[in-house]
């Protein structure tokens, strides 16, 4: 989902600039709360995974490309706000080193993926655990669900940046008929691996995974208890 440069207009490239420097702005005061001595080491880890996972690229069409998001999965292990730092950080060094996405375009595809993509995912996934039966086992099904509806609704939100300010000679009906197309498809993928992930990371270690917090304190409280 790396958008280019001069795919958008530069009002709309500025606006989801604004978006992306408010949202890491207010991500680096926030992560304070979700990262400790324990888990601050696995955000560095969740941002190579998804950097590792967002290099498999294929074209969509009119110079955008599909791949992997990871929003989701940053989310449930690391905390929304951290989250949002280590994919902006990851979109950061592709963008530089890699070619991929372009350079003022950059606050769009933090906008997509490490704002809409991620904060859809995590959304979904709370609003799942409050349904779900309160065990660790609803973790990894909560977070693929999340992760397999996030994808399509950042791509639809791109549809709408490209309706009002794109500048490819592309029709927005082909345009959003490719994007959400393709990414529904990323989206299973992305269910399927973000399961998987968070899914191991339980079973290991659980309490690394800042979407088990309130489980884990929970299921302390019962271990610690004393009968009578």
């Amino acid at each position: 989902m790396h958008v280019p440069d001069g795919f958008l207009d530069a009002p709309t490239s500025v606006a989801t600039g604004v978006v992306a420097a408010a949202a890491v702005g207010v991500a680096l005061r926030k992560a304070r709360t979700e990262l400790d001595d324990r888990t601050a080491p696995m955000a560095g880890l969740v941002a190579a995974f998804v950097f590792a996972a967002q290099m498999i690229n294929f074209p969509v069409g009119a110079g955008t490309s599909g791949h992997l998001l990871g929003g989701a999965l940053a989310a449930v292990l690391v905390g929304p706000w951290t989250g949002v730092l280590c994919i902006s950080v990851v979109l950061l060094v592709q963008g530089l080193f890699m070619a991929d996405g372009g350079i003022t375009a950059l606050g769009t595809n933090i906008t997509l993926m490490g704002v809409v993509g991620l904060g859809v995912g995590w959304l979904v996934f709370v609003a799942l655990r409050a349904v779900l039966p309160k065990t660790l086992g609803s973790i990894a099904p909560a977070a693929a669900v999340g992760a397999l509806l996030s994808v399509p609704v950042a791509a639809l939100v791109f549809t709408l940046l490209f309706a009002v300010g794109g500048q490819a000679p592309v029709e927005t009906d082909k345009v959003l008929a490719a994007m959400v197309g393709w990414h529904l498809v990323i989206g299973i993928g992305e269910a399927v691996i973000t399961a998987l992930v968070v899914g191991s990371v339980v079973a290991a270690r659980p309490d690394l995974v800042h979407g088990a917090r309130g489980l884990m304190a929970a299921r302390e409280l019962e271990i610690r208890k004393v009968p009578a």
